[in-house]
């Protein structure tokens, strides 16, 4: 009878320990479920904001902003472009490539960062930065990190293959001639 006495009290303290486990496991499992439901909005959210600047129209970038938006391109440079400033460069992107379209190629998100490695393609068919158009398709590969903060995009690193874009403009790369 003894035993029994020592048994009861062991046999309640494992079921309190097993359940307490249970309820943190329990917490755990919403706080990742709800970590990945993040993560998966702010995939889409990059998604849907490529698919606004092919639309043709740079303005739809505004409903991805954040009025503090600022943009880095090269990623390290120190001195970003506003969201202004990035949607005005991008509107001479959209004249002189009308059909320009981001294909996804690769899309990861981690926390509130979005990272996406695309090809950029379109005909060239306006005067950019002063090369004629000759009316060929432009391929351009680059990796973008973004990061997101209440849905809205507040920072953009991108790496643009800038070189491979230049020569299919017509561009040569010439070594530097001695002063």
């Amino acid at each position: 009878m003894k035993k029994l006495y020592m048994i009861l009290p062991m046999a309640l303290i494992l079921c309190f320990m097993v359940g307490c486990q249970d309820k943190e496991a329990m917490a755990e499992l919403e706080e990742f479920r709800a970590q990945e439901q993040v993560e998966v909005q702010n995939k889409e959210l990059i998604k849907n904001f490529f698919v606004a600047v092919d639309s043709g129209n740079a303005e739809n970038m505004r409903d991805y902003y954040s009025p503090e938006t600022v943009s880095y391109s090269p990623s390290g440079i120190s001195d970003p472009m506003s969201g202004d400033e990035d949607i005005k460069l991008t509107k001479i992107y959209v004249q002189a490539f009308p059909d320009l379209s981001h294909n996804i190629k690769e899309l990861y998100a981690v926390d509130n960062k979005v990272i996406v490695r695309l090809i950029t393609e379109g005909t060239y068919v306006g005067e950019l930065e002063g090369f004629p158009p000759p009316g060929n398709t432009i391929k351009v590969s680059s990796i973008y990190i973004i990061t997101i903060k209440n849905g809205k995009i507040i920072e953009i690193r991108a790496d643009v293959d800038m070189l491979g874009f230049y020569q299919q403009l017509g561009m040569e790369l010439k070594p530097k001639e001695g002063e």
